[in-house]
């Protein structure tokens, strides 16, 4: 075999990633699609192109190739007949961070992609399957392309936030380190940029020098529209599953829904690398995943996700709402939701802001896993997100150390999390213990200073990076005065605030067509399914409320 042919062989299929349609399927798709011709060279899709079509292989060869037409092109991938092309960046509405090119003389099926939705929504088999291998395809893509590079120092708080960003969103990226990467500063000379400029993105022909979130957004793909003129029936702050949820079944049901969150889809489950005890996924499912196909969902029935836009006041006129966003901008709404979340509180010690976002960390992460390898790592906290970051971390790192407050595991924990903590060798549960102390210079963390709650002992234990899950605290700041809280913050539902009402709205705040839900609202429980639950249910509440106001007419049209 030649190298061209040997290059030309097709890519073995990895994990599900790329399976073989069969006749009675192409045969669905090409009823919603058309034939066409390729040849040699033809580009099919462009990197950086957005609206494209889903395209099925029928003969020929097709690459996937990262950097066409530059001389840093490589060949990521090869596709041959029955394939289909693209990742979940299609259905998401993300460009495409890859070319896809014709080989050899061939032809293709182009279906639309409004009409692969209807399709799937008639075949859900099929659609499963395309959903799976994008699913797969995409993970693949984080570790197997360069995508948008990071240039910054791992000491920097600017360039965590550029690399959580992209992370959390499940950006392909690939980050380049001024204090470990030789050629780092080879690269920033050629594009005459000084280290003062770091953090810089850079992506195609486009450079950033230390961008902000929205910025590094818009290049990814994942800003909002800017739409904020049109009245909407539903605005979802917040993309946890509870908002995720609401989003789901306000826009298959016929509701113009609009979904805003500041950082990016998940919340603080979509840091979680496996939930073991959802409903219907008896193998576990990480938080990336459960993000990404619910995303895909309320995609699919026209929900509008944009990320990361922040709300930063809430206000009204007349019947409608007016949520206010940090860009300036207004979005008017019959309703919203309120699915903010919670974020884990910051541990009360000394220097804490020193350490932050180069040793110290609220998530537990591929991104976090990699300050791990080999190193002495601490989690502090007693409950399940503690537990699950113990596990996850003890993959990566040489030992990792439990700091609880009390004695008992068991006590916020559940018992599949302690089962799992107790087998592993590299686990250490340092119980009835308090972190007293951060010792380490320069950023650089290198041991805690502990106490021992009962008698009063001090000391240290090396640590390098530090994770800390002690509590949460809810993101209401920005509702104000604008609804009833309770004294810790969260918002208060129901007959919590309509004491006077012979049949209070469940999960209605203070102000009519506002409703809470998830760990946001007062006395919820913190669990996932509960807060997906509390989602779903307050779409049908919202019917309700806009029947009041003669809203609902004609809005509830099932597009399932």
């Amino acid at each position: 075999m030649n190298p061209d042919q040997e290059r030309l062989s097709e890519t073995p299929d990895l994990a599900g990633a790329y399976p073989r349609l069969s006749d009675e399927q192409i045969g669905l798709l090409s009823r919603h699609g058309e034939k066409r011709p390729v040849q040699r060279g033809e580009v099919l899709v462009a990197e950086g192109q957005r609206d494209r079509d889903f395209f099925v292989v029928l003969s020929g060869k097709v690459a996937v190739i990262e950097g066409y037409g530059t001389p840093k092109a490589r060949m990521v991938r090869v596709h041959a007949a029955r394939r289909f092309l693209d990742e979940l960046g299609l259905l998401t509405g993300q460009p495409s961070f890859v070319s896809m090119v014709a080989q050899e003389p061939g032809e293709v099926l182009a279906v639309p992609l409004h009409a692969l939705h209807e399709l799937v929504r008639e075949e859900p088999d099929l659609g499963n399957l395309i959903l799976r291998s994008f699913l797969a395809r995409r993970e693949l893509l984080i570790g197997g392309i360069t995508g948008i590079k990071i240039v910054g120092s791992r000491f920097s708080p600017d360039t965590r936030r550029l690399r959580e960003l992209a992370a959390r969103n499940r950006v392909p990226h690939t980050w380049i380190d001024l204090e470990e990467d030789p050629g780092a500063e080879e690269l920033l000379r050629r594009l005459a940029i000084s280290a003062t400029d770091t953090p810089v993105v850079i992506w195609r022909d486009t450079v950033l020098r230390n961008p902000s979130n929205a910025e590094l957004a818009r290049v990814a793909g994942l800003r909002r529209s800017g739409q904020d003129e049109a009245m909407c029936d539903l605005v979802v702050v917040g993309a946890g599953p509870a908002g995720l949820a609401a989003a789901v079944y306000g826009a298959s049901e016929g509701l113009a829904t609009v979904v805003l969150d500041m950082v990016a889809t998940g919340g603080q489950a979509g840091t979680s690398s496996r939930i073991e005890n959802y409903l219907g996924f008896p193998a576990g499912i990480s938080g990336a995943e459960l993000a990404d196909r619910a995303v895909v969902q309320a995609k699919k029935f026209g929900a509008d996700l944009n990320v990361p836009v922040e709300a930063v006041r809430l206000g009204w006129h007349h019947s409608h709402q007016i949520v206010y966003l940090d860009d300036g901008a207004q979005l008017r709404t019959r309703t919203v939701v309120v699915a903010t979340g919670a974020r884990y509180r910051r541990l009360d010690v000394p220097r804490l802001a020193e350490f932050e976002g180069t040793s110290v960390y609220y998530a537990a992460t591929f991104m976090e896993a990699v300050f791990c390898e080999q190193q002495p790592v601490s989690v502090v906290g007693g409950g399940n997100s503690a537990g699950q970051a113990t596990v996850f971390l003890a993959r990566h790192a040489a030992r990792v150390r439990l700091i609880i407050l009390h004695d008992d595991l068991n006590r916020d924990m559940s018992r599949y999390l302690v089962d799992q903590i107790e087998r592993l060798p590299n686990v250490d549960v340092l119980r009835n213990t308090q972190v007293a102390e951060l010792i380490g210079d320069d950023g650089r963390l290198q041991a805690l200073g502990v106490r021992d709650t009962r008698t009063g002992e001090r000391q240290e234990i090396p640590t390098t990076v530090l994770f800390a899950f002690i509590g949460a605290q809810p993101c209401t700041g920005w509702l104000a005065a604008s609804v009833a809280l309770d004294e810790r913050g969260y918002v208060l539902t129901g007959a919590q605030v309509r004491t006077d009402a012979p049949q209070p709205v469940l999960l209605e705040t203070s102000r009519p067509g506002v409703l809470a839900v998830g760990d946001v609202r007062s006395g919820s429980i913190k669990r996932v399914a509960s807060a997906v639950g509390e989602g779903s249910m307050a779409v049908r509440l919202i019917h309700d409320h806009l029947a009041k106001f003669g809203d609902a007419a004609g809005r509830q049209r099932s597009r399932i």
